[in-house]
């Protein structure tokens, strides 16, 4: 989208007095901006933005007991770029999914994940540990070095698409000079999230959300003759860019709980309370997912569904 643009101009020539009006007008616009703060820009660091998965993800019920997840990395396979002027070495989407994938997961309250990522380095620091341990003086205590936590299930996937420009549209209007334009855009970012037993290799789910990145554009215009030669010509404009990162988290935390409900539904975890079940934050992602896959069924009938398969959820 075009970024915001605010300018005067007028075409000679001028009378004396119009140039001087002109003159004080555009002196007004330019005294006038850096003095206007710009909105919504925040003096100091803060949290990221909530999304709406976000509060879903707080909402979830408890878990009999958390599940031990590894992440080896969540990567982009989209291969895109910025589209031009921007550089070409610039990717379209964030390349730190990983860090989000793992926030959302400890989010839950449904998962412990477990350092894998950087698992080089901690098993680097481990060493340089035991290393220590015999040298130190009599009287320090022996180092002792827990054993690594095994996982229980990996959680993989990735961003497997990033489609630009899937809707665009404008409109606009100008009645005696003055006009208004509005232009939008419709980008989309689709992630797929699996869960495998890391016993046998399985994949227990798999998922794949979407979310579309909304870009639009308002422009409003004067153009005008002030008198028989003279012409102003006065436009303005503010541009909405929807950041893609947040697009991104929010399809993560979505998959995250869509991979939480279907793994309840297949009983592979374990609610704390069996009555939670029937929640409405369980209840409209199991209506939405099965929705998607087959016809709505009662929460009962759901809830007697799924292979008999081994429970994850590990007792506190």
């Amino acid at each position: 989208m075009n970024t915001p643009a605010l300018h005067a101009r007028a075409h000679t020539p001028f009378p004396k007095g119009a140039k001087i009006g002109l003159a004080l007008l555009c002196l007004a616009l330019s005294a006038c901006a850096p003095l206007q703060k710009p909105a919504e820009v925040a003096n100091q660091a803060e949290l990221t933005p909530a999304t709406p998965s976000t509060h879903d993800l707080f909402k979830l019920p408890p878990p009999k007991g958390k599940i031990v997840v590894a992440v080896y990395g969540f990567r982009d396979q989209t291969g895109q770029y910025k589209a031009a002027p921007d550089s070409s070495f610039s990717t379209a989407v964030t390349q730190g999914a990983a860090a989000i994938l793992i926030k959302a997961l400890k989010d839950s309250g449904w998962f412990t994940p477990v350092e894998r990522e950087s698992l080089q380095e901690l098993l680097t620091e481990r060493r340089i540990v035991r290393a220590l341990d015999g040298s130190q003086d009599k009287d320090v205590p022996a180092i002792q070095i827990p054993p690594l936590v095994p996982a229980s299930i990996l959680i993989d996937g990735g961003v497997i698409a990033y489609e630009s420009n899937v809707r665009t549209g404008g409109l606009g209007a100008r009645f005696l000079g003055v006009g208004l334009s509005t232009q939008y855009r419709v980008d989309q970012v689709t992630i797929a999230l699996r869960s495998v037993d890391i016993r046998s290799g399985q994949i227990l789910q798999s998922v794949s959300t979407t979310k579309t990145i909304f870009s639009y554009e308002v422009r409003p215009s004067v153009f005008k003759f002030v008198n028989f030669k003279d012409l102003l010509e006065i436009e303005g404009g503010i541009t909405r860019n929807e950041p893609a990162q947040l697009a991104v988290k929010e399809a993560i935390e979505s998959a995250v709980i869509y991979l939480t409900v279907k793994g309840l539904k297949d009983r592979q975890w374990t609610l704390l309370n069996e009555a939670d079940w029937n929640l409405p934050i369980i209840q409209d992602y199991l209506r939405e997912e099965t929705n998607y896959s087959v016809p709505i069924q009662t929460a009962e009938a759901v809830a007697n569904t799924g292979p008999d398969t081994a429970n994850f959820s590990q007792s506190q």
